[in-house]
């Protein structure tokens, strides 16, 4: 099962949001079908703990939308409703503290685990968390570079597009 996704492995949180990306042929979404829900939990190693049926589709996608509208718009209220639809359970074992991901839905876990992951980026560096600056490009990244800044989901991709159109628009005036 091939990945069909322009741009992979960001944390957990952007890659859901990375599920959706312009092509040629206009806006693509992987998440239209259980199908592309499969994939996109194959490729996030959740395949063995969540359900790839509608029900966890229809719920991922709700928590795709609320993490955007919080990223976007500064929107926390969708987010902290997936949030409520589970919970970190502490325990303390024989070999030591652990902690448990507790649902009450199992729908819910992936997008409960991708809000859970939105958290520990936004408590770490709010200002890693970047769109891509191409205009016509609306995938997600998390800025590693050492100054921070990084404009461009892919230097190969989006950045070589627009040195080009910079450079064209220069030859061209």
């Amino acid at each position: 099962m091939r990945d069909p996704r322009p741009h992979v492995g960001e944390p957990l949180a952007l890659d859901l949001l990375n599920t959706r990306w312009m092509s040629a042929d206009g806006p693509q979404d992987l998440l239209s079908d259980v199908e592309g829900l499969r994939r996109w939990l194959l490729a996030n190693g959740l395949a063995d703990r969540c359900a790839a049926d509608e029900e966890s589709r229809i719920a991922l996608m709700s928590a795709r939308e609320a993490i955007l509208r919080a990223l976007e718009a500064g929107s926390v209220d969708e987010v902290n409703e997936v949030l409520e639809q589970g919970r970190i359970r502490r325990t303390l074992t024989a070999s030591g503290p652990a902690e448990a991901v507790e649902v009450a839905q199992p729908q819910w876990l992936a997008g409960w685990l991708a809000a859970e992951d939105l958290l520990r980026l936004l408590g770490e560096a709010p200002d890693r968390i970047k769109q891509c600056a191409h205009p016509r490009c609306i995938l997600w990244f998390h800025d590693t570079s050492k100054n921070g800044a990084r404009r461009w989901h892919s230097m190969a991709t989006c950045g070589n597009r627009a040195k080009a159109a910079r450079h064209y628009a220069a030859k061209h005036d």
